[in-house]
C-alpha cells in the first residue's frame, strides 16, 4: 500500500500571542513556505509570516481608472458621436455635467475589481485543502490557532521540521496529508 504524500505539518496554539510568537520564530528560521489559520484577524500576524502581496491594491486601482475611463468615454461617445444635442447653446463636451457618472463608474469597477481580484488571487471557490485533513483543524474556526510549514518549502524536513515545531511548545503538531 502506498504511503500518502504530506503536505506539510501544523502546530496547535491555544492563544494567538503564542501564534504570532511562532509565527515569527518560523519566519526567523528560515522558512517561507508558511500559513496560520485562526478564528479572528489577529494583528501582526501577516508580518510575522511576512506575507507582502500588494495586487489587490493594484487590481483595485486600475479597476478604478477602468471605470472613470469607461464612464467618461460612454458620456463622450453618446453627446459627441452617437447623438450630439445641442440645448440652450451649452457646449456639447460639457466635463462638468460628466462627473458624477464617472466617478459612480469608477467606485463600480473599483469595488468589482476588489470582489473577483480577491477571489482569482485567493483560488476561491476552493471547494478542497489538505489542512482539513488534519485533526482538530475544525476548531480554526472556534478558538484553536494553527501553524503550518508546507512541504513544498525548500527547508523542510520532516524530522528537522517536526523538531523546530515542538520547540516552539504548541499543543499538537501533526503531520498533514495531502
Amino acid at each position: 500500500m502506498r504511503e500518502t504524500p504530506t503536505y506539510g505539518l501544523m502546530a496547535e496554539f491555544h492563544d494567538a500571542s503564542a501564534l504570532v510568537a511562532a509565527a515569527k520564530r518560523t519566519a526567523d528560521a528560515g522558512y517561507r513556505r508558511i500559513d496560520a489559520f485562526t478564528p479572528f484577524p489577529v494583528h501582526g500576524l501577516a508580518e510575522a509570516i511576512r506575507f507582502k502581496d500588494n495586487r489587490v491594491q493594484l487590481l483595485v486601482l486600475a479597476g478604478g481608472i477602468a471605470g472613470a475611463i469607461t464612464g467618461f468615454g460612454l458620456q463622450y461617445w453618446v453627446n459627441l458621436i452617437a447623438y450630439p444635442l445641442n440645448a440652450g447653446g451649452k457646449p456639447l463636451l460639457s466635463w462638468p455635467a460628466f462627473i458624477p457618472v464617472t466617478f459612480e463608474m469608477t467606485i463600480l469597477f473599483a469595488a468589482l475589481a476588489a470582489v473577483f481580484g480577491s477571489f482569482a488571487l485567493n483560488g476561491l471557490p476552493e471547494l478542497y485543502h489538505p489542512v482539513f485533513n488534519a485533526p482538530n483543524f475544525a476548531l480554526a474556526s472556534r478558538d484553536r490557532f494553527f501553524l503550518i510549514i508546507e512541504a513544498r518549502d525548500p527547508q523542510f524536513d520532516p524530522r528537522a521540521t517536526r523538531a523546530f515545531l515542538e520547540s516552539l511548545h504548541p499543543h499538537e503538531v501533526t503531520a498533514v496529508a495531502h
